[in-house]
């Protein structure tokens, strides 16, 4: 287990508790269109089922994200990752690792889970090519022992995909 994942296993505070509830049971009586939050007794480890949207490269495919959720969530970004898998996609890695600049740089507590699955389906929508980053076999090498997505400093170069 890397650093960041025994970090991430600590419980939550009192707040991303009170947050994360709050948030599930909005996502129960308002699911974001296209997103399907699969049931389980663990409030820090989502998984989330993630449809294509019609009329787009992933028309009729379904994915899977898993979303860790700190400590100190919603102060901190939780940890967001497709599970295998994975998209063909410009800016997902073959190992689920997703270079989003939401989950790292320009993270806001404002953003829910829902807000984050909205930003995922809309890239996901807005691609023009079904390939894998450019560094995909570098970056992948390079996570080995896994390393967390929050461990890679990204750069956010590309906002055409």
């Amino acid at each position: 287990m890397s650093s960041t994942s025994a970090t991430a296993r600590k419980a939550l505070s009192k707040i991303a508790c009170n947050r994360l509830q709050k948030e599930l049971v909005e996502w129960q009586l308002n699911p974001p269109s296209g997103f399907k939050h699969k049931v389980t007794d663990n409030l820090q480890r989502w998984v989330v089922e993630v449809n294509g949207a019609q009329g787009t490269l992933y028309t009729n495919e379904t994915f899977q994200l898993q979303v860790d959720f700190p400590e100190h969530y919603p102060m901190e970004a939780p940890q967001v990752v497709f599970l295998n898998p994975a998209p063909l996609h410009p800016h997902i890695y073959s190992n689920g690792h997703i270079c989003l600049d939401i989950l790292y740089d320009s993270w806001s507590p404002a953003i829910t889970v829902s807000s984050i699955c909205i930003s995922i389906l809309s890239m996901l929508s807005s691609s023009t090519v079904k390939q894998r980053p450019e560094d995909n076999d570098r970056y992948v090498k390079n996570c080995r022992n896994g390393r967390s997505p929050k461990e890679t400093r990204w750069w956010f170069h590309d906002d055409k995909v």
